[in-house]
């Protein structure tokens, strides 16, 4: 194979010295694909930008060749570089939304690069964008073309960068976490049309990425990052036989599935050290629990093992093979704590029930904001759940999902329908200590004004729980022991903490007041794999220790597998499958189901039908005449476009499903 780009010994530093990305080493071939894995904080993003000449203030380039053919990227001026970038080099950014010019729109945007690197002006430019628009499936693009960024989804603005990306043609493109934000069913159309425009093309991609599905799905070869440095390196296939490195074993078994159920997952502990804070010995060697003294001593060096290369001790060194028989295997999962307890096992009873609850906003329009319409957020969703399990409610954005966890919480007062908590009908804000929310993000939902005792002391004060502050403080140091922070935490702010670390804040905020239902929304969507672990092995453990249960709002299955007991699909503010997890996720009924499950990227290699979904989300305010998801689907019928199906049981287990292709059974 012809080597299309060269990495020989890449070094950034910082302008005081330290190296933060130090002594990289990688090729990849014209039409092939190499995968950067790790972390946030592993020095992948920072790689991508020094390729590219693109470094931040304060950083520059100290060492090391990269070549693209027989140019020597690091050797050109500026200018010359602007002439590579867009051109034979081409990168999607991670976050489209910022990454795109809002005062422009985007077939001006595209028209921008054909500009630079293709020569192409006026008519012929602009039709050029609306056909790369269409190439990379936004649909009726010679309109969407005269849009603006703010006017699409996420899924459409990430789109939009790649038709950008693809507009000059490039040898290489470089996509840093090309799909983190989207759902797996956008996400499932974003890597097929990588793919294709690969097979097409001939180009070669540098993908960057955390997630390990993504990898053994479109990786050629693969090389895992730590901290400004590759630690392994081999193809697809080696890497997910045999993953050499400790730090590669730990990421992936840290991933949650349904067979790591009941076990706690391998989290790593501790986080990445800062970029070039580390120069003496191995990097990991603070997390690693197979380290010993020479570790900490001595830089390992990259070494051949197996027909893959890999930078640790444990394979260099006469002093492992001695230790290696008493060595503990470093994925063996074990029980969680009170899972044999045969008390958490019984029936329990019913916590919460939901019946027929609608959330519609009011659309005005016109000088007397007069109400022409309603926005049918959640649209009739009936659910229940029992005291001690985890209820997982999942769909892609915009389905209503958190509009439904914030209207139980009577956050956003619904239009009809019901809520009993243990058996009260909600009204006002009763039982307002019973249910709390862990949100999204764990940035914005926590004050930065207020140290972390503050804003775990503000709920209990606002609902009289302890009756001084003396008591209240004491309950904050069980609550920080409980969620794995240190005590004296508790005076500090929230940018203090690393993301996982804020997370823990978040939930132990939720517990200050002694609920009995937390509503979890996408608690571990913008969490490495390794923290990921850390929070969902946390939500276990309070789960078997106070009883509590979960209302899980995720798009992230492989985690519905591991945390819940029973799952519902919902769609455009209807519920259209439940059931139990075990038979919802292993043979699932509606086919929308299918399609989410068959969008997402499995490690185990297990060949899959890809089901694609044609268009985008219809609009909540003006929704499909029949069943909703009719103009998406691969199996509609003349009747999905005239009635909405009723909920029908199938099989003999509590599964349900809203579709025609299966009529309801007579009496």
């Amino acid at each position: 194979m012809t080597k299309l780009l060269k990495v020989d010994g890449l070094t950034t530093r910082l302008r005081n010295g330290a190296n933060i990305v130090d002594g990289i080493s990688f090729d990849i071939a014209a039409g092939e694909t190499f995968a950067l894995l790790g972390e946030s904080g592993c020095g992948k993003s920072m790689t991508a930008l020094s390729l590219l000449k693109l470094l931040p203030d304060g950083v520059e380039h100290s060492g090391g060749e990269i070549r693209l053919g027989e140019i020597a990227l690091d050797r050109l001026a500026e200018r010359e570089m602007r002439e590579i970038r867009g051109g034979r080099m081409a990168m999607i950014f991670q976050e489209p939304g910022l990454s795109l010019n809002p005062v422009m729109t985007v077939g001006d945007q595209i028209a921008e690069v054909l500009a630079l690197h293709k020569d192409m002006l006026g008519g012929a430019a602009l039709v050029r964008s609306i056909e790369l628009l269409t190439q990379v499936g936004i649909p009726d693009a010679a309109r969407r073309a005269h849009d603006y960024p703010f006017q699409m989804s996420g899924g459409m603005k990430q789109r939009v960068m790649i038709a950008m990306a693809l507009a000059g043609e490039p040898k290489l493109l470089i996509a840093d976490e090309p799909t983190t934000a989207l759902d797996v069913t956008i996400q499932a159309q974003v890597l097929q049309l990588l793919r294709e425009t690969q097979q097409k093309s001939g180009m070669a991609m540098l993908l960057i990425t955390h997630d390990l599905g993504v990898v053994a799905e479109n990786a050629h070869r693969v090389g895992v990052m730590y901290a400004g440095q590759i630690v392994e390196q081999a193809t697809r296939e080696q890497l997910f036989a045999n993953p050499l490195h400790p730090y590669t074993q730990k990421l992936f078994a840290a991933l949650p599935d349904a067979q790591r159920n009941g076990h706690t997952l391998a989290a790593i502990p501790g986080s990445v050290p800062p970029l070039g804070s580390i120069t003496q010995g191995c990097r990991f060697a603070a997390r690693c629990d197979r380290s010993w003294t020479l570790c900490h001593e001595q830089t390992p060096a990259l070494i051949e093992v197996d027909g893959g290369r890999v930078r640790c001790h444990l394979y260099s060194s006469v002093e492992y093979r001695v230790l290696s028989t008493d060595m503990p295997s470093p994925s063996v999962p074990h029980p969680l704590a009170g899972e044999g307890n045969s008390a958490l096992k019984t029936r329990y009873s019913l916590l919460l029930e939901v019946e027929g609850l609608s959330v519609h906003f009011p659309i005005r329009k016109g000088l007397l904001q007069r109400v022409v319409g309603q926005v049918k957020a959640v649209d009739g969703v009936s659910l229940s759940i029992v005291q001690g399990s985890t209820l997982a409610l999942v769909g892609e954005s915009g389905c209503g999902k958190t509009t439904l966890g914030k209207a139980l919480l009577r956050l956003i007062r619904p239009a009809s329908g019901s809520v009993r908590f243990e058996g009260e009908l909600l009204e006002g804000d009763a039982h307002r200590n019973g249910m709390q929310m862990v949100f999204q993000d764990p940035y914005a939902s926590l004050n930065p004004k207020m140290r972390v005792a503050e804003i775990l002391e503000e709920g209990m004060a606002a609902l009289h729980i302890g009756s001084d502050s003396a008591e209240r403080q004491a309950h904050i140091d069980e609550l920080l022991d409980r969620v794995g922070l240190a005590r004296d935490s508790k005076w500090r702010y929230p940018h203090e903490f690393s993301g996982g670390q804020r997370q823990r804040i978040v939930i132990a905020r939720a517990l200050a007041v002694s609920p009995k239902l937390l509503v979890c929304d996408e608690p571990t969507s913008a969490l490495d794999v390794s923290v990921q672990a850390q929070i969902l092995n946390l939500l276990k453990s309070l789960q078997h220790e106070l009883g509590l249960s979960y209302l899980f709002i995720t798009h992230n299955l492989a985690v519905v597998e591991y945390l819940a007991q029973e799952v519902c699909v919902m769609y455009l503010g209807r519920i259209v499958e439940r059931g139990t997890t075990q038979e919802v996720m292993r043979a699932p009924k509606h086919p929308y189901t299918q399609a989410l499950l068959a969008a997402v990227p499995r490690i185990d290699g297990s060949g899959k039908e890809y089901v694609r979904l044609e268009g985008e989300l219809p609009s909540p305010a003006d929704l499909p005449p029949g069943c909703h998801f009719e103009p998406r689907c691969p199996q509609a019928m003349p009747v999905c476009a005239k009635r909405f199906p009723d909920l029908t049981r199938v099989g003999d287990a509590p599964h349900d499903v809203c579709c025609h292709l299966y009529p309801a059974l007579p009496n």
